[in-house]
């Protein structure tokens, strides 16, 4: 399939900041994919929570099955739209590695720990993770992705006009371009996870019986989609339903969003790559009816699940361990691993907390659980 005139592609790519002899059989985009995925980051989000703590259950989704399941749907889209699939699917693959563990509740956690040191982004965790924390070759740190993959890493949101700490200063020594929006394969990717997150929490929240099929009957889309489903398979059990309504939502989703995006770079006619960063908004989004659908569903979920009394309970342990760890690790140094220890080195508090950071945001759910017990409980050694 040619690619359309506004894809990246190889030949215009600035590169990498490490120069390197090309693979032959593959793109820079795939081994900037294949790299991504043999990384420690990536294994990890097998055991990072994406709602529920990973010993809630087998079945709820993690940030590693959330990931796969956005890169599934982005390359379907890249597809559509005659953009390069393997920067994409990177794109996908790669922009939830800077997650800590238990969530958006260890994020909110350790983003207050670190306030007096600026903060905690995982965008920017992610950026710092594959320009700096991963050790897998030789000659640099980090994984060494080519130019389009680091910018869309960096603000697949959108420009960062106030960027965080770690990017601002990666942006320092290699350009960004963080003011303007980044490449189309990008911007799918971001849309991607949008509608895999909501649409799966849905999915998820059900099955934990936080709502059932008739509280969602209301909503936009949603419920649309639920009675097609239930006129498609009647006295079907409730997971095949609920099974039947999500991947409903997911089409109507896709679709609108490549037929709006068509609209969109159809108005722009873009030459080339560059034309879609210098444009004035997003050339990939959803119409304002779908958009509003997606701000329902968005808040439906706060209120009936991110809410919930035993989401609450589990957020409310998640962030007391995520803060005990921070504050008794950068209290004490000598309490760190010892490649971690010297890392922090001793006295200076904000080289100390980013070491301590960096080591708790790349916890597991269950690794960040044992280390508190390691570090609490008077009758364990080690």
């Amino acid at each position: 399939m040619p690619l359309a005139p506004y894809a990246v592609r190889p030949e215009t790519s600035r590169g990498r900041l490490y120069e390197e002899p090309g693979a032959e059989g593959r793109s820079l985009w795939q081994r900037d994919r294949d790299r991504i995925i043999h990384s420690s980051a990536f294994r990890k989000l097998q055991y990072k929570t994406q709602v529920f703590v990973n010993h809630e259950g087998d079945y709820y989704r993690t940030r590693l099955t959330h990931s796969i399941e956005v890169a599934q749907i982005a390359r379907s889209i890249a597809r559509d739209l005659h953009i390069d699939e393997d920067l994409t699917e990177a794109l996908a693959l790669a922009h939830d590695l800077g997650h800590t563990p238990f969530g958006h509740a260890g994020e909110d956690a350790l983003h207050a720990c670190m306030k007096p040191y600026g903060g905690f982004s995982h965008n920017a965790q992610s950026l710092k993770i594959v320009t700096r924390l991963e050790s897998r070759y030789a000659a640099f740190d980090g994984l060494n992705l080519t130019w389009e993959a680091l910018e869309g890493l960096a603000k697949h949101n959108g420009p960062l006009r106030d960027p965080p700490a770690y990017i601002g200063e990666y942006n320092a020594r290699h350009p960004l371009e963080l003011s303007t929006y980044p490449s189309a394969e990008a911007q799918v990717a971001a849309a991607s996870d949008d509608i895999a997150y909501h649409s799966h929490d849905l999915d998820d929240g059900m099955r934990a019986g936080l709502f059932g099929p008739d509280d969602i009957t209301h909503l936009p889309v949603v419920g649309t989609a639920l009675a097609q489903a239930r006129r498609a398979s009647l006295d079907v059990p409730p997971p095949r339903l609920r099974h039947e309504t999500i991947r409903r939502v997911i089409n109507v989703f896709v679709l609108d969003l490549i037929e709006e995006s068509r609209r969109r770079i159809d108005a722009l006619a873009p030459a080339n790559s560059d034309a879609i960063r210098r444009a004035r908004r997003p050339v990939i989004g959803l119409t304002a009816q779908i958009e509003a659908a997606n701000r329902a569903i968005k808040e439906f979920l706060h209120a009936r699940m991110y809410n919930h009394w035993r989401v609450n309970r589990m957020t409310a342990k998640a962030r007391r361990v995520t803060e005990e760890l921070f504050r008794m690790l950068h209290e004490d140094t000598s309490l760190l691993p010892d490649g971690w220890r010297a890392l922090a080195g001793e006295g200076d508090a904000k080289r100390a907390a980013l070491v301590v950071s960096d080591y708790v945001a790349g916890m597991t759910d269950r690794f960040a659980l044992e280390e508190h017990r390691r570090l609490t409980d008077p009758f364990r050694t080690g």
